[in-house]
């Protein structure tokens, strides 16, 4: 330790010593060093005393410790004191109190395995890190990632991610998420899908290069070099793979507790899949291969799942089906290689035993013969120069070539896979850039290293030496930037150990010298490293105890190699003739596995003994000699070629470093041991970027840093202007050696421990103030306390003698008042009792006379009440018979009336029947009719009144012999009291004498009765009294049953408002939801077409087109619009075309299925043109034909028309009035039961209904053939005067419009003939139409005049026309029968239900009862609002339907008019003569509120009032929406003159101008903004003159009138309003990119309260950000652009609805950055960042209130970012305060929670850090919450918008066009 730091080690300072166990740890001196001393006195955290000795010879102090403030920082170079235990305890920290896996170490992160999953990786982790400057969040793989990304674009210089560590410790992992962070925010320039398929290449090489070994379940047995290729604009492009040292050993051999690599497990545990039974696989453990290591299954790892990801990942990346089942057989093949079993045959020689199934599966899955392969695994084949010999292996040797030939085959199936998986990954763009991710083996040291180890190691020296270069390189630029002097700084350099293993005569290189020579041995090799090395190179050892070992010192520690196997391996020797056995086969994957022809694998032609030999008499061809002398490189010299290849494409590009490290053995999950730790800190180079920068100047502040942060130690006058100046003054009047710091040009850089030093007098001078802020508060405390005592006191004092006084007075005047009471309360008791007797007495007397008079009275009432009884029963008598007698003869009269009448109907209806009678009928028919209407009508009125009197006798008897009754039987029972009174009256006399008699007795028992009653008042009296308590009781038990039902009920009425608001808000958030989905699939179908036209326009800009034929689209799609429109601009058409052709190479097949849905829909809508021309053609002729005939036809039609409507009419007047009578009385019976079925009630209606129904019957037959009698009458007259015109049939048919309705008319006179008269087939509806619209030349061949014919006809229409309405009655009686028998069943069903539920109801307790009624209340109203919502619904169709039917019917009427108009000619006009034209002079009108424009001035219009507006004149100095207007106008004036071509391209027009003007400049927001409005205000145009009531209740009569009138555009409304949603989004992500670098900055870094908050240390991140500063941005930049928004807004005249959801995204967008940052900054979360939170969240909401905007949501969307900064202010120590976290902190999930209480760092050293039982406590009590698990905010989220309908008060022809925007074309209308 340096000698300038002993003046820190005073008492109480706090150090490290070494520990055996922690290898660090902490303790504080007891007292001050001195110099000199030989000990320190240290106690330790435990409270034990000991004492340090120091090195005699060294004298070095223990390291001192960082203060409390600096530890868990995030960048290990921000601590004062760089040394190992302060690294160490700093990632300890962070790693288990925070759970916090990534630390800086300046250019390195430290990645360290937490063995549990972490939600830390997601997309919204992924967004939040994009863009951001690397030390301005949290450490974390995604920064290092955005990092390299960032600098990749601004530096254009190749990156490179270089991911090291031990096995276990996370390089897979690490090297994967950056893949993914590369492959989600830069995408692909193709739909390839290539950042897919980069991804997928994980599990494949995962599979088939990972294994599980004692350190990690999935470690990765090679190293991986991955380049991932971007485009000039930064896209992924494509990938490449390069690997190193696959680990063959592991193929054929597995330590304890270890497997094999993945894949082979996976197979096996999908044998039972049937595409896998060819393979003759089972379970792992019955193959040598996958059961050495006695551990099959990984824990959590399902490994059929795992193959079938492997699959998925070859089908993405293109390895079909068949070569994958061929790679499994290979896979499958090497197990059963495995199982093959070799014997001893003798002691040279071994045999397989025949028919072995392992090897027969071998051969049949690689398709070689059994023979050939079993013969070469047991020989070998030698060559000489002349001959070639056959010799028998021995089982051990044969053995070893068999492992070698399973590591061989596995090694080329490794080496195929990584071949096509880069030809997958590689594209046909041109690679720009690209970022290289090396996944590579970190220093590895085990008990027995061996070849493997070797090269890895010898792999890290190479990277630690790039690496040391690097950070030199970088501590240099550094010094070099801020023009400080530089020192030259030692630092490690292990080019000394790398010349060791590859220069020449190096280890490498003696390897393979050694394994060229014909006798080579591992022993030989180690005797010429030692002659070489050992005293020539101080890096190199031997063993003292072995001869077939080495020792080399690494850069990080000392590793011993074992030479045994070093040459085998690094020869890599397999046997040649099973090469070309496997070359020979028939399987085809296999043959590519070998195509590159294997050379002679043992490099040597020598014979290694004589034994078991067998010669051959075969010389050897030339060119087979030629190869046997070509040797293959040796594994070394191949892996030094390629490190070296790696070493310069590193070279190349700018490296960033990541360290993983492993925290324990055991895959502890947060489990920390500081040994392994500290191990792998010193391999991996963390230390020794600690040591090149503590050599220097490692803290570094700028100078406003040291400013904000030291500000308490300069007084007043020390504060200059400028910074740099004030800075430099503190600083030397603080430290004087002036080699402690240097001053930068922005910034100043500290030697070690100088921070401590200041952070020391920082600490010491606010305790200070702290103290003396305590005096005096103190003080002032204790006088308050004091000065409240005494006034106490006197207060007391005042109110004790007070009450002493006032208690004296109040006895005083009590006994004076009690002597007053009690005086007259015995006068009053005294005069009371006399008062009582007396009015006794009287009260006695009164009673006994009234009761005589009594007596008397009622005796002579009752005789004169008896006489006149008597007399009126029998006049009624009298009256009763002889009104029974009148009845019954009337009744009699009416029945036989009634049957006369009903045989003269009979015979009538007979005669009418008759065709003779008809005849007779023909002469003086009219007369008779009258005659006959006259008569029925006397009939109708003689039965109605006959009726009528009749209702009204039965309802008077009715009535009468009611009332009747009831006075007989009151004069029946009055009777019988008479005579019960007349027996009474002499009893009553007798008992008057008794009475007499008795009153006497009365008279004495007087005094008794009077002392009964004295004694019965005071018994009253006590049970009045009780009677009054209970009364009491039972009044407050009925209140408060009362209450208690009210609760209950407003309990009730409550939760139902609750629940109905819960179901509404329910609805609300659907609604929200759906809303947001749509807009959502908006949103990406823009992103879509946007990606469309870029690649459109960088394919035309990148290729040149071809010569030839060359196809052209005439029209494009119109945003979801069924119509089509021409291209209005010629370079989009061209665009388009060479777009076109160039796409087409792009992606062929999907060109031409479009082009053929194209074809097909142009052919389609061809088809439905012409059809509908056709329609309309023959509409026109129809409608031209039947206007002719409807002219000569209209007289009798319109007479038939309404005599047979006044028929109608009347029938359905009564049998509505019979219908309702009827359904009045069943339901006013229902409830009791008299209208069931069978009653005679119900039977009773049941024949008045039969009975009207017949006599209906008749009479409408009478009426409808007379007059169609007459009816045919008149057309016979009307024949005889014509005679060229048309039938009646020809009459009704011209009624009918198309072929339709002609068919249904066709139909429905079918049905009329179906009776037996009518048996001919019936005709087809194309005949019919032909013969009814024919004319009839051959009427008047039937007779002279034709009456004949006529009269024929309307027989034959009269009697069709019965018949067919006699069916149609009958059917309507019949459904009105069962509708009526329906409806009862219903009643009844209802009755009883309603019966059920009142006997369930009174079975219920009250409060039950209640709730049953009310639930089932609530039930019927539901059914009923629904059933009446579906009515409602289908109305409004049925009125949006005809409304739309009326807009066509009265635009035909129009044409229809117009064509009569022009076809009509004046009576005494002649047709030939012509027409002289006259000048008619033409009036001035009134302008409409249209304008006019030719259909060539379309493109100019759009040009000038679209595509070329500025939209700021037009907002300054015009009105609000003009552009809008004008177009609206313009579109009026189109639909004025019926032109739908002319609507429907300014329309597209006008849709496709606005999206390009947006895409042009949609960066812009006052652009997008005045789109934005216009669009809106457009919208607002056809909704408010569309026509719908809707809409139009808030237009004034003229607005009314400029309505639309020919096109309904609804459609095109929805297409507009999308539009506007594009538009909004765009608004929305514009505001985003110019709010998004003023969030973070105005928010959280600036100090808006200056002062409350200081600055710690930031590390070395600070210094390297990936941009430039450009410029601080604070709170009032972001309230000054708010309103810059806001007013533009304004100018622009967007709805106030819009512009508050406007400012609710914009204040979420606010919240949301803010609450992310400080969830992923360690750094912002302190006390004092939470105030300032606070304080600037309080000026967001003043702003809010200074526009009138708090009441709209904004306010709330800054709800979890408010409770985030209470949290950071909050108490955080008991568990009261913890319940009140969890009550406050209602707006975060439970993991923004606990990540903040995580995040908490104290500022100052009086805060204290947050204690992880305080931590836990919080999740336990959180842990019941139902949120999502996701940590930080979507900050895309955009809120559904709508469009309230806001109508314009501004009158269309008020509008006035400025000359400036050139539209001088258009006309007013």
């Amino acid at each position: 330790m340096n000698r300038e730091l002993e003046y820190m080690f005073v008492k109480r300072a706090r150090v490290w010593i070494p520990d055996a166990e922690e290898v660090w740890k902490s303790a504080e001196l007891n007292k001050d060093y001195k110099n000199g001393d030989a000990s320190l006195q240290l106690m330790l955290e435990d409270g034990t005393n000991i004492e340090h000795k120091l090195d005699p010879k060294t004298k070095n102090l223990p390291y001192l410790r960082n203060p409390d403030i600096l530890v868990g920082e995030n960048d290990l170079t921000a601590l004062s004191y760089l040394h190992e235990p302060a690294v160490l305890h700093n990632l300890k920290v962070r790693f288990m109190d925070s759970k916090l896996i990534y630390t800086y170490c300046g250019i390195v992160l430290v990645a360290i395995n937490p063995y549990e999953t972490l939600g830390i990786y997601g997309s919204d982790i992924i967004n939040a890190y994009s863009g951001q400057n690397m030390g301005d969040m949290d450490p974390h793989i995604f920064a290092v990632a955005e990092e390299a990304y960032k600098q990749m674009a601004r530096d254009e210089r190749n990156q490179s991610i270089i991911v090291s560590g031990e096995s276990g410790a996370g390089k897979t992992v690490s090297a994967k998420y950056a893949m993914r962070y590369f492959a989600t925010v830069s995408g692909s320039t193709s739909e390839a899908n290539v950042e897919q398929k980069v991804l997928a290449s994980n599990p494949i090489m995962e599979a088939i290069g990972n294994a599980k070994t004692t350190r990690n379940d999935n470690s990765s047995r090679f190293g991986k070099y991955i380049e991932i290729g971007f485009d000039t604009r930064y896209r992924i492009i494509g990938a490449n793979m390069r690997t190193y040292l696959l680990e063959k050993s592991r193929v054929v051999f597995q330590a304890d507790e270890e497997r094999n690599y993945h894949i082979f497990y996976q197979l096996c545990a999908s044998s039972h899949l049937p595409e896998f039974k060819m393979l003759k696989l089972s379970s792992a453990n019955d193959f040598l291969y996958t059961r050495q290591g006695r551990s099959p299954v990984i824990d959590g790892v399902d490994d059929t799942k795992e193959l079938s990801s492997t699959r998925k990942a070859f089908t993405l990346l293109g390895i079909n089906e068949s070569n994958q089942m061929g790679l499994f057989q290979v896979l499958a093949a090497i197990l059963h290689l495995g199982n093959v079993e070799i014997k001893d045959r003798d002691s040279d020689s071994s045999i397989i035993p025949p028919n072995n199934g392992h090897l027969t599966a071998f051969c049949d899955l690689v398709g070689v013969t059994y023979q050939d392969m079993s013969q070469w695994l047991c020989h070998r084949k030698l060559k000489t120069a002349t001959e070639t010999y056959i010799k028998t292996l021995p089982r051990l040797q044969a053995t070893n070539a068999r492992d070698a030939l399973s590591k061989h085959i596995y090694a080329k199936l490794f080496n195929w896979i990584v071949e096509h998986v880069n030809k997958a990954l590689i594209t046909n763009f041109k690679q720009h850039s690209f970022i290289g991710v090396l996944d590579i083996y970190g220093f590895e040291t085990f008990e027995i290293n061996s070849f493997e180890q070797f090269c890895i190691n010898y792999a890290n020296e190479k990277l630690q030496q790039q690496f040391n270069m690097h950070v030199f390189k970088l501590e240099q630029e550094e010094y070099m930037k801020e023009q400080i002097p530089w020192t030259l700084i030692d630092f490690y350099d292990n080019q000394p150990c790398i010349n060791l293993i590859e220069a020449k005569m190096g280890i490498l290189d003696l390897l393979d010298e050694e394994c060229k020579m014909p006798k080579g041995s591992d022993d030989s090799w180690a005797q010429k490293l030692y002659n070489t090395h050992l005293k020539t190179c101080s890096l190199f050892e031997k063993p003292r105890m072995s001869n077939r070992a080495f020792i080399i010192q690494h850069f990080a520690d000392k590793v011993e190699y074992q030479c045994e196997g070093f040459l085998e391996k690094n020869k890599d020797t397999v046997n040649e003739e099973q090469i070309n056995v496997l070359k020979a086969s028939k399987f085809p994957l296999l043959v590519e596995l070998f195509h590159d022809g294997e050379k002679a694998i043992s490099p040597t032609g020598q014979v290694p003994g004589t034994g078991g030999r067998t010669r051959l008499s075969i010389k050897p061809e030339k060119g087979r000699e030629k190869s046997s002398k070509e040797h293959k490189k040796t594994v070394g010299c191949q892996f030094r070629n390629s490190l070296q290849m790696l070493m310069e494409t590193l070279n190349a590009t700018t490296p960033h470093y990541v360290r993983c490290i492993k925290p324990n053995d055991f895959k502890l999950a947060f489990s920390f041991d500081p040994k392994r730790a500290v191990q792998q800190l010193r391999a991996c180079g963390v230390l020794e970027t600690i040591r090149i920068s503590a050599a220097g100047f490692p803290s570094r502040w700028t100078y406003q840093e040291f400013f904000s942060r030291y500000r308490v130690l300069m007084k007043q006058k020390d504060v200059l202007p400028d910074r740099r100046l004030t800075c430099r003054n503190v600083l030397e009047h603080l430290v004087q050696d002036q080699d402690k710091y240097q001053f930068g040009k922005t910034k100043i850089f500290f030697r070690a421990g100088q921070v401590a030093y200041l952070e020391k007098l920082r600490a010491e001078k606010l305790r200070a103030a702290c103290i003396r802020i305590q005096k005096t508060i103190r003080c002032w405390l204790a006088r308050k306390k004091y000065l409240r005592k005494r006034s106490a006191a006197i207060t007391i004092q005042r109110f004790t003698r007070g009450h002493q006084a006032r208690r004296l007075a109040k006895f005083m005047r009590r006994t004076q008042a009690a002597t007053t009471i009690q005086k007259y309360q015995r006068m009053c008791v005294e005069k009371k009792r006399y008062r009582q007797k007396q009015a006794a007495a009287l009260v006695m007397q009164t009673i006994l006379r009234a009761y005589m008079a009594r007596q008397k009275y009622r005796a002579l009432l009752r005789e004169s009440k008896v006489v006149i009884i008597q007399k009126r029963v029998r006049g009624w008598l009298a009256r009763c018979w002889y009104k029974r007698c009148l009845v019954s003869l009337v009744y009699l009269q009416c029945c036989f009336r009634r049957m006369k009448a009903r045989r003269e109907l009979k015979k009538l209806k007979i005669e009418a029947r008759s065709v003779e009678h008809f005849k007779k009928l023909n002469k003086g028919m009219e007369n008779k009719i009258m005659q006959l209407q006259r008569k029925l009508d006397e009939q109708n009125k003689e039965n109605r009144l006959v009726n009528e009197r009749l209702a009204g006798l039965e309802n008077t008897y009715t009535t009468e012999s009611e009332r009747m009754r009831g006075e007989l039987s009151r004069l029946r029972g009055a009777e019988e009291d008479a005579k019960n009174k007349g027996h009474q009256v002499t009893s009553l006399l007798e008992e008057l004498e008794k009475l007499r008699k008795e009153l006497s007795s009365t008279q004495k028992e007087k005094k008794t009765i009077e002392d009964w009653a004295q004694n019965y008042r005071s018994e009253m009296e006590k049970m009045v009294s009780e009677l009054k308590d209970q009364n009491g009781s039972l009044k407050k038990e009925k209140d408060d049953l009362n209450r208690l039902i009210q609760e209950q009920s407003q309990q009730m009425t409550e939760k139902m408002a609750r629940a109905i608001l819960e179901e509404t808000q329910q609805l609300k958030t659907d609604l929200n939801e759906e809303r947001s989905r749509y807009q959502n699939l908006l949103t990406e179908h823009l992103r879509l077409e946007e990606k469309y036209d870029d690649l459109k326009e960088e394919m035309v800009s990148s290729n040149v087109p071809k010569a030839g034929h060359r196809r052209r689209d005439s029209t494009h799609s119109s945003n979801g619009s069924e119509y089509t429109y021409n291209s209005e601009y010629a370079e989009l058409e061209d665009g388009s075309r060479a777009a076109e052709d160039v796409t087409r190479g792009m992606d062929t097949s999907l060109t031409l299925k479009l082009q053929k849905r194209l074809t097909e829909l142009e052919q389609e809508k061809q088809s439905l043109r012409n059809e509908l021309e056709n329609k309309e053609d023959q509409f026109q002729r129809a409608r031209a034909r039947d206007d002719v005939e409807f002219k000569k036809a209209r007289g009798a039609e319109l007479e038939y028309e309404s005599l047979k409507r006044q028929e109608l009419e009347s029938e359905n007047k009564k049998l509505r009035h019979d219908l309702k009578e009827i359904r009045q009385s069943l339901v006013g019976n229902a409830a009791t039961g008299a209208g069931a079925p069978g009653s005679p009630a119900y039977k009773v209606v049941l024949e008045q209904l039969n009975a009207s129904c017949e006599e209906l019957e008749v009479r409408k037959e009478e009426v409808l053939i007379l007059r169609s009698q007459l009816v045919s009458q008149k057309e016979a007259m009307h024949h005889k005067e014509t005679m060229t015109e048309p039938s009646v049939y020809v009459e009704d048919v011209s009624k009918l419009k198309d072929a339709g309705e002609l068919k249904q008319a066709y139909v429905g006179l079918k049905d009329t003939n179906r009776s037996p008269r009518f048996t001919r087939k019936p005709l087809e509806v194309s005949d019919l139409l032909s013969r009814l619209r024919s004319a009839a030349p051959d009427f008047h061949k039937l007779n002279e005049d034709g009456e004949l014919w006529l009269v024929n006809q309307g027989l034959k229409e009269t009697i069709r026309l019965l018949e067919h309405q006699l069916q149609t009655q009958r059917r309507g009686y019949d459904s009105e029968v069962e509708s009526l028998r329906g409806e009862l069943q219903n009643v009844k069903e209802e009755n009883n239900r309603q019966q059920q539920l009142l006997a369930q109801n009174l079975q219920l307790p009250p409060e039950a009862r209640i709730e049953a009624s009310l639930q089932h209340e609530i039930t019927r109203l539901t059914n009923e609002n629904l059933d009446l919502m579906e009515q409602l619904e289908k109305q409004d169709r049925t009125i949006r339907k005809l409304k739309k039917q009326l807009k066509v019917y009265s635009k035909r009427i129009g044409e229809m008019g117009a064509g009569q108009t022009e076809g009509q000619t004046s009576p005494g006009q002649m047709v030939d003569e012509p027409i002289h034209p006259v000048n008619i002079p033409r009036r001035e009108k009134d302008f409409q509120g249209m304008l006019e424009y030719n259909k060539e001035d379309e493109l100019k219009l759009v040009k000038n009032l679209i595509l070329e507006l500025k939209p700021r004149g037009v907002a300054v100095n015009l009105i609000p929406g003009l552009p809008a207007y004008i177009l609206f106008m313009c579109l009026r004036h189109a639909d004025y003159v019926n032109d739908d071509q002319k609507v429907r391209t300014l329309l597209t027009s006008t849709i496709n101008s606005i999206k390009k003007i947006l895409k042009k400049r949609g960066d812009d927001f006052e652009t997008v903004s005045f789109w934005l409005s216009n669009t809106c205000r457009f919208l607002h145009c056809l909704k408010q003159y569309s026509g719908d009531e809707a809409f139009m209740k808030h237009n004034s009569p003229r607005q009314n009138e400029h309505c639309l009138s020919n096109f309904d555009l609804a459609e095109y409304r929805q297409v507009i309003s999308d539009l506007a949603i594009q538009i909004y989004q765009q608004l929305i992500k514009c505001m985003e990119n110019i709010l998004q670098p003023m969030i973070v900055s105005g928010m959280l870094e600036h100090e808006t309260i200056q002062g409350v908050s200081g600055v710690k240390p930031t590390g070395l991140r600070k210094r390297t950000s990936s941009i430039a500063d450009e410029g601080t941005y604070t709170l009032d930049s972001i309230l000054r652009q708010l309103s810059a928004f806001h007013s533009t807004m304004c100018q622009h005249g967007t709805d106030p609805e819009l512009i508050k959801q406007v400012v609710k995204q914009q204040f979420y967008i606010i919240g949301a950055v803010t609450l992310n940052n400080l969830l992923l900054r360690k750094d912002m979360c302190s006390w004092s960042k939470g105030m300032q939170i606070r304080y600037n969240v309080s000026q967001l909401e003043e702003w809010l209130r200074d526009k009138g905007l708090m009441t709209f949501g904004a306010k709330e969307t800054l709800e979890p970012l408010i409770q985030a900064a209470q949290l950071l202010q909050v108490k955080k120590k008991t568990d009261e305060d913890a319940d009140a976290i969890c009550s406050m902190c209602l707006g975060l999930t439970t993991a923004q929670i606990v990540k903040v209480l995580n995040l908490y760092t104290p500022v100052n050293e009086f805060e204290e850090r947050v204690s992880v039982s305080f931590i836990r406590t919080i999740q336990t009590r959180l842990r019941d919450r139902c949120e999502s698990p996701q940590l930080l905010m979507d900050t895309k989220m955009i809120y559904p918008v709508t469009f309230p309908f806001s109508p314009s008060s501004l009158a269309l022809e008020t509008i006035q066009i400025p000359s400036s925007l050139n539209l001088a074309f258009l006309t007013r209308v």
